[in-house]
């Protein structure tokens, strides 16, 4: 009988995290001994909801690359499939990258075209790279740049990420959190979110847990003297107001044990109506204290209606649309599949530029040549434009973005902790003019292709 496998992945197999092509052309280089020092740019050619991007996941990447190794065991693996032969297979052996990588740092804003990282070596080596770097900047940037649009339409409510049961897999939902975070949200339902990444974890109660008691109230009762300083009923389980009036009895019965009701959840319904007909019941009873949270479906598009539409909410969780990176607008149905097509191209072979011209698809054409982004502000530090340019190209304006990450397989770079990160995200996009945040018909922001680009 076989055991179960949890095929987590780990340190030891995560060389095997490849396309399959990677290691075939790695087979085909080494047969001709190319030695060739390339330059890939990971970038998004299309944002697919919004004007702009929150670049994330470079943490992750450069762990990736820093700790990519082949063990004895997975090398016999390879071997027994047959294609590839022991001598490409025994150059694996004691894999090192000694190239250099420059990116932009997590919690930047960026834009379509824009070289987010540069990843420079020798050619079969940084192909192996690929598969994981666009798995990994891919999904999460695309949920640190949703949270970033649902946390910009809660107005300064907090949101949590509720997403994790609803994530694409395990390492999703555990990254979707940190993405989510950095992209601004407060905290997440996730509890080993908490333990890898430091971020603050809060739960309410399911509705498990009111049905299995004899009444609704006995079950809010059981939870306030269980947690009598962060107490949160979910009041829809059965009738909303009723499960609003029975709060209000929990709650005055913690007043004279000397605690307070947090707040009620809403989790189903007609969530604008509801709320202002449960806030004036907790108002009616001297409970102006306690606030309401809203989840359920929810999205920058619903939150933004809710608001518009004077729902009294405090605070909301949202989960399937967030962690899943939903690029619909919820109310028009209109959208596109939930991934980012960020792609991982080369520009450069041996210090000349080169490029793919796609005459049969032009726009999936690249752009020659390792390239710098210099985003250049106004007196008040707000983003103008950003030009991009050939790398040594001198530039009289602008700051350049993308900065040492690894140079001759060293790490030079000293990772903030994830709290850093959220901080700079939200420094960084207050500085991006709300024109091109809005929810609906953005302008797009302005990216200057440097002249020496267009004559290459």
């Amino acid at each position: 009988m076989n055991a179960p496998n949890s095929v987590l992945l780990t340190e030891d197999n995560m060389s095997l995290f490849v396309d399959y092509y990677q290691l075939t052309m790695g087979q085909a280089d080494f047969d001709v001994q190319n030695d060739a020092v390339i330059t890939a740019n990971y970038y998004v050619r299309l944002i697919p909801q919004g004007q702009y991007l929150i670049a994330a996941g470079l943490e992750q990447v450069i762990h990736y690359i820093l700790n990519l190794h082949f063990t004895d065991a997975t090398l016999d693996w390879l071997a027994q499939r047959g294609d590839l032969r022991s001598d490409y297979l025994n150059s694996l052996k004691n894999f090192h990258f000694d190239g250099c990588v420059y990116a932009v740092p997590e919690g930047t804003p960026v834009f379509p075209n824009e070289p987010i990282i540069n990843v420079t070596g020798r050619s079969r080596d940084v192909q192996l790279f690929e598969t994981y770097l666009l798995c990994v900047m891919n999904f999460q940037t695309l949920i640190a740049t949703k949270a970033a649009r649902i946390v910009q339409s809660a107005r300064g409510r907090p949101v949590f990420d509720f997403g994790a049961r609803r994530a694409h897999g395990r390492d999703a939902g555990i990254l979707a959190a940190r993405a989510s975070f950095i992209g601004g949200a407060r905290g997440t339902s996730l509890v080993i979110a908490g333990h890898y990444f430091d971020i603050p974890y809060v739960g309410t109660m399911a509705h498990k847990f009111i049905s299995e008691r004899p009444t609704e109230l006995d079950a809010f009762r059981d939870y306030a003297k269980a947690f009598p300083n962060s107490t949160t009923l979910l009041i829809d389980t059965y009738d909303t107001i009723q499960g609003t009036h029975n709060a209000c009895i929990v709650a005055k019965e913690m007043e004279v044990r000397g605690a307070q009701l947090r707040a009620v959840r809403l989790d189903s319904g007609d969530i604008v109506t509801l709320s202002k007909k449960v806030r004036r019941i907790l108002d009616a009873e001297g409970l102006d204290y306690v606030q309401i949270i809203a989840s359920h479906e929810l999205d920058e598009f619903q939150i933004d209606t809710m608001l518009e539409n004077g729902a009294p909410l405090d605070s909301f969780g949202v989960g399937t649309r967030l962690a899943t990176g939903a690029n619909f607008n919820s109310l028009t149905d209109e959208g596109a599949p939930s991934a980012l097509a960020g792609v991982y191209k080369l520009v450069e072979s041996d210090s000349k530029p080169v490029g793919k011209q796609s005459l049969d698809e032009p726009s999936k054409a690249t752009i020659p040549g390792k390239k710098q982004i210099h985003r250049v502000t106004d007196a008040a530090g707000n983003y103008v434009k950003d030009c991009v340019k050939l790398w040594d190209e001198p530039i009289s304006e602008g700051q350049p973005l993308l900065v040492p990450i690894i140079q001759n397989g060293k790490l030079v770079y000293n990772f903030p902790i994830l709290h850093e990160i959220q901080a700079q995200t939200a420094a960084r996009l207050q500085k991006l003019p709300d024109c091109h945040k809005s929810l609906r018909e953005a302008t797009p922001y302005q990216v200057e292709l440097h002249p020496s680009l267009l004559t290459i």
